[in-house]
């Protein structure tokens, strides 16, 4: 279980910036502490415990980049062709019986050992042949179409680093270096609870004042995206008496309890009142739009000594999105331990114009196009409502714009985050 001190969300300011949101994450949670090995066909999008060295060099011994010949560029005439005896043919995965003659080549294959005194490979459509022979071209740099011992990476150098959140190309990247598990830092546990007497579960029949919850869904499949487990708990109506022990029920064996809907000022919003009953609570204003006030707070664990986070997000699905990617991705991501380049905007082109206000930092839901012209500009949603999820299936990510930026011009440079970049 994590380890949280109550006040480990505290934050006494009007309204928290989105970077100083991340600084607080990041020095105040500490990563869980259980680790695991995994076999490499597991290891995907889980988070590295410590360096991980090369025990051997990548690619072990030098080898040919192309099908051709080898030869000694010191045989090689430097005006006019030189003719040369092919004295052996190598395939990948056998290596040359006896070090390479003065004025011989020898066939090769893309990834066969170079032989010992060969240091240059012509590519097999450069070269003549006839007979027993082959004649090369002149020009031919030293080095050329071979590739060194360690040229990828060196015996005894970090092949991957700790806190690497491990993609395809890393474990390939373990395979490669005869690795067949790696230490990693145990999965996150979420508990995901819906809040409201309006929500029905989807494949019920729908009331006539009520909705069909979105937001597990979409949460659920976030939280999957960062590699963390998560245990579905259904809706929680808006009972006090029932949201208290759930919640805590719900700290038991989870790092994180989740929750949507329930968390403002309204009166039949309870899940702050339960929260404090058993826990901490803290209002984060986060200067963002679309968002408002997100709960954070500690939940202790019923049978441990140890307690959950908790996060309460806002009700309208687009919101709870953008409030995820920006508040629970990093909490999660820092209790994984893991070390994650910031979210970078790709620059587009507007094609729309904008008002915000000063002092928060908002998000666009944009559609990318090619414009007339070449160039990719992107197109804003028709509508900006915050419960309005078309908003999210017909756009291809969100347009950031900081906190100094007041106006958008039609053609001016943006800001783009793709939903994939997200998670989403």
């Amino acid at each position: 279980m994590a380890q949280l001190t109550d006040d480990c969300f505290a934050f006494s300011g009007p309204l928290l910036p989105v970077d100083d949101l991340e600084t607080i994450i990041r020095e105040r949670i500490m990563p869980v502490v259980e680790i695991e090995t995994v076999g490499l066909a597991l290891a995907r999008g889980r988070t590295l415990v410590g360096n991980v060295e090369a025990p051997i060099d990548l690619p072990p011994f030098d080898n040919s980049a192309v099908d051709g010949y080898a030869v000694r560029h010191a045989d090689l005439s430097a005006q006019s062709d030189t003719a040369l005896v092919i004295a052996d043919r190598i395939t990948a995965g056998r290596a040359a019986a006896h070090p390479i003659a003065r004025g011989a080549a020898i066939r090769i294959f893309t990834g066969a050992p170079m032989p010992d005194g060969a240091d240059t490979v012509f590519m097999q459509e450069d070269v003549r042949t006839e007979g027993d022979s082959v004649s090369v071209p002149p020009g031919l740099k030293r080095g050329s179409n071979r590739r060194l011992a360690g040229e990828d990476i060196r015996a005894g150098s970090i092949a991957l680093p700790a806190g690497r959140v491990l993609s395809i190309a890393d474990v390939a990247l373990a395979s490669a270096l005869g690795l067949t598990a790696l230490p990693v830092r145990r999965r996150i546990r979420v508990a995901l609870f819906s809040t409201g007497d309006e929500l029905t579960e989807p494949g019920h029949p729908l009331a006539r004042a009520s909705l069909y919850d979105a937001n597990r869904t979409l949460l659920a499949g976030l939280i999957a995206s960062l590699g963390a487990t998560v245990t579905d708990l259904g809706i929680l109506p808006d009972d006090p008496a029932r949201l208290a022990p759930a919640l805590r029920d719900a700290a038991d064996g989870h790092d994180l309890v989740l929750t949507s809907g329930g968390v403002s000022t309204g009166e039949a919003d309870h899940v702050r009142d339960a929260v404090e009953a058993i826990g901490s609570l803290v209002f984060w204003r986060v200067a963002i739009k679309p968002g408002r006030p997100v709960a954070m707070g500690v939940i202790p664990s019923v049978s441990a000594d140890t307690s959950a986070a908790f996060v309460g997000l806002p009700g309208n699905p687009v919101a709870a999105f953008v409030t995820f990617v920006r508040v629970v991705r990093p909490l999660i991501m820092r209790l994984s331990g893991a070390i994650t380049p910031p979210l970078v905007p790709l620059p587009v082109r507007a094609a729309f114009g904008y008002r915000k206000k000063g002092g928060r930092r908002e998000y666009v839901r944009v559609a990318l196009r090619r414009a007339e012209d070449g160039v990719v500009e992107a197109v804003k949603h028709r509508q900006e409502g915050a419960g309005v999820l078309t908003s999210l299936t017909e756009t291809d990510g969100l347009v950031e714009l900081p906190e100094n930026v007041t106006t958008v011009e039609p053609g001016s440079t943006v800001g783009f985050m793709s939903y994939a970049s997200l998670g989403a």
